[in-house]
């Protein structure tokens, strides 16, 4: 059992968890009066809260991403379509410049899968982001979980879930590459009395052969301020773990108590320490809704008034949908455990949790989803929470909402104040813009334990003892 210790009171990261969708983890929210967020197509919506956050006090956007539907519920897609379960979706990588250009300091992160993109164009796309942001760029890593994901990108199906991670592999290896060995710190010159763009000799091919990926190089795109985006990861199989503990710097969670969010972090940084990392190289981030009021009975109210939005229905079919299996045919009353799939082991894992008697039921599903991780309360009773969540090892707060802009602005207006007189949230108004890594590490680029460091100049020093 994971014992939580009371820390000293340090400041928290905050982040605003989105999709570019009209339903994303808050089933049903979407129709509430308030909620703006069936402006997805508008780019206003999310320029002017990129903005909100920032002024806010936010250290960062997060976009989740999907590249198919999760399953198929009763036979067919009509619930998902119906419900907007992340259809329609749009891709934020598309954009983030936007949301860069009216911000200073915010960092802005993103989801995309290895399926999506051949590493050297992803790459190159990367590259571009961090130079027009200033180093504001961070790519949540994700292998995909889903038979119409692979089949949208020419696969027959979903591969195995150790074979993803394999794959990923090599794609952070090629990228690593692309990224780092390619140009050296001093290739690029402008220099325009000489007429000399870069310095040939300190841009090198990377000349990739592997199972998957042949790729010869050079990175069309020099050196951005971070070199490698910000990395961000949320595998919670043992696989997906051990991949987080190689590659990550931020990790996230959606434990359904401090206890479990304990035992989690505590189990990733030993990963990384077994992978030749310092435990504190990885900042943990846990998944949590705030539903505020001025007293607790009024946020008791406001919690069933959003209640009384959700769709339980729309919660079991992407829940199922994840696990990979359609539960639109089984009896609610099955347990969980019976309907163990190869699609996402972790989900089984965390409704056992969830559950005190360890053995939740299908109809458990919509109630799980919507109280894990809700915190519900005045300010002071939110930020005593927040401690405890604190206490438990975690770095910051990954905030879901129910309704754009409104779930934020409310943070930001009642529960922002009470966290920074409490010295659990910082105040960025006198701090200058800094790239997103500096943000949460100190250093633009990777540390010498991370593995994107060994391909450091590595390959051009190399072909330099060939010449």
């Amino acid at each position: 059992m994971t014992t939580i210790q009371r820390r000293p009171a340090e400041p928290l990261f905050f982040s605003a968890f989105l999709q570019n969708t009209v339903s994303h983890l808050q089933h049903g929210a979407w129709t509430l009066p308030e909620a703006e967020q069936t402006r997805m197509n508008e780019l206003d919506l999310w320029v002017d809260l990129a903005r909100t956050l920032e002024a806010g006090g936010f250290d960062m956007m997060f976009f989740a991403d999907m590249t198919g539907l999760v399953h198929d519920f009763a036979g067919g897609i009509e619930k998902f379509v119906t419900a907007g379960l992340h259809i329609p979706c749009n891709d934020p990588m598309v954009i983030v410049s936007a949301m860069a250009a009216a911000t200073q300091r915010l960092g802005l992160a993103f989801t995309s899968s290895i399926l999506q993109l051949h590493p050297f164009e992803f790459a190159r796309k990367i590259s571009t982001l961090d130079h027009a942001t200033r180093g504001r760029i961070g790519w949540n890593v994700v292998t995909g979980m889903s038979d119409n994901a692979s089949r949208n990108f020419g696969l027959d199906e979903l591969i195995a879930h150790d074979e993803r991670y394999e794959w990923a592999e090599e794609y952070m290896e090629v990228v690593y590459k692309l990224w780092q060995a390619s140009w050296d710190d001093e290739a690029l010159l402008l220099d325009k009395s000489a007429g000399v763009v870069a310095d040939a000799a300190h841009v090198h091919r990377i000349d990739h052969k592997g199972p998957r990926y042949s790729v010869q190089g050079p990175h069309l795109v020099s050196p951005s301020p971070q070199r490698v985006p910000f990395l961000f990861q949320a595998g919670a199989s043992a696989r997906g773990r051990d991949f987080a503990a190689k590659h990550a710097e931020v990790v996230f969670l959606l434990a359904p108590t401090p206890a479990v969010a304990a035992r989690d972090a505590a189990d990733v940084r030993r990963r990384a320490e077994a992978c030749g990392r310092d435990p504190r190289d990885i900042k943990i981030l846990q998944g949590l809704t705030f539903v505020v009021g001025e007293t607790h009975e009024a946020a008791e109210a406001e919690a069933a008034r959003l209640d009384a939005t959700l769709d339980d229905a729309a919660y079991v079919a992407f829940a199922g949908g994840i696990m990979g299996v359609d539960l639109g045919f089984a009896d609610l009353d099955q347990p969980i455990s019976d309907l163990r799939q190869a699609g996402t082991e972790s989900v089984v894992a965390w409704l056992q949790q969830a559950i005190p008697d360890g053995k939740p039921t299908v109809r458990d599903i919509a109630r799980i989803h919507r109280s894990a991780g809700r915190i519900v309360g005045t300010p002071e009773e939110i930020a005593d929470a927040v401690q405890v969540w604190a206490d438990a090892g975690i770095d910051g707060i990954n905030i879901i909402n129910y309704t754009i802009p409104g779930s934020y602005q409310q943070v930001i207006e009642s529960v922002m104040p009470e966290l920074r007189r409490r010295g659990l949230a910082r105040d960025l108004d006198d701090e200058p813009p800094v790239t997103f890594r500096a943000r949460f590490t100190g250093s633009d680029r990777p540390d010498e334990r991370h593995p994107a460091h060994a391909y450091l100049r590595s390959l051009g020093a190399a072909q330099e003892e060939q010449r």
